[in-house]
C-alpha cells in the first residue's frame, strides 16, 4: 500500500517517518520523498495516528489526487535539482512528463491551478536557491555554477539570479562573506 506524504523534502524527514511507521507496527518495503510503501494494509486507527504524529512534525498524509499529483510533481523537481550531481540535459518538460507518465500539459495546468505558480517558475526558485547553496560553498566559480545548473551563459543566470532575488550572484555571495566575517570578528 502506498502512502503520500507532503512536505517531506529531506533525509531527515525520511528518518522521522521511518520512526512513526515503527512506532505504529507498520512495515514498509521503501521510503522515499513524499511516497511510503508500507506491507499490510492500515487501519483507519493507525492511519489516523500516523496522520496526527507526521502533522506534529510538521508532514502532511495526504488523501486527495490532485494533492498526490503536485506532490510527485514537486518531489521530481526537488531530486532532479537538490540531489543530483548534474541536471538532466533534456527540457525539463520532457523530463517531468517521463518520470511522472503524464502529458506534461496536463501536469502544467493541474499544478499551475493549484498551486497559483507555474512549474517553470518552480524550478526556476528551485534553482536560485541551490545557485545561492553554490555560492556559499565557494566551490565553483560562476561560470562552473552557470555551466553545473544548465544555464546557456553566466550572463543568463546572472540576469535570472537578479529577478528573483534582486540581488547579483556576485552581490550576494560578497554579502554572505561579509556576515562570515562579521561573526569571525565576535
Amino acid at each position: 500500500m502506498k502512502l503520500y506524504i507532503k512536505y517531506m523534502v529531506s533525509l531527515r524527514c525520511k528518518l522521522l517517518v521511518k520512526a512513526e511507521l515503527k512506532n505504529l507496527g507498520l512495515h514498509y518495503t521503501t521510503v522515499e520523498l513524499g511516497i511510503v510503501e508500507i506491507m499490510e494494509n492500515i487501519t483507519a486507527e493507525k492511519r489516523e495516528k500516523l496522520k496526527t504524529a507526521l502533522l506534529a512534525s510538521g508532514l502532511e498524509l495526504m488523501d486527495d489526487k490532485k494533492a498526490m499529483l503536485i506532490e510527485k510533481i514537486k518531489i521530481v523537481i526537488t531530486e532532479m535539482i537538490h540531489y543530483n550531481d548534474e541536471l538532466p540535459k533534456v527540457n525539463y518538460s520532457d523530463y517531468i512528463s517521463k518520470i511522472m507518465g503524464y502529458d506534461y500539459t496536463y501536469l502544467a495546468n493541474i499544478f499551475s491551478e493549484v498551486k497559483g505558480i507555474t512549474i517553470e517558475h518552480y524550478i526556476i526558485a528551485h534553482k536560485i536557491e541551490k545557485v545561492k547553496e553554490l555560492l556559499l560553498y565557494d566551490e565553483l566559480n560562476l561560470t562552473e555554477i552557470s555551466y553545473r545548473m544548465n544555464y546557456s551563459s553566466v550572463s543568463h543566470l546572472s540576469t535570472q539570479f537578479k529577478k528573483v532575488t534582486g540581488l547579483t550572484p556576485t552581490f550576494f555571495k560578497n554579502l554572505q562573506e561579509k556576515k562570515r566575517n562579521t561573526l569571525d570578528n565576535l
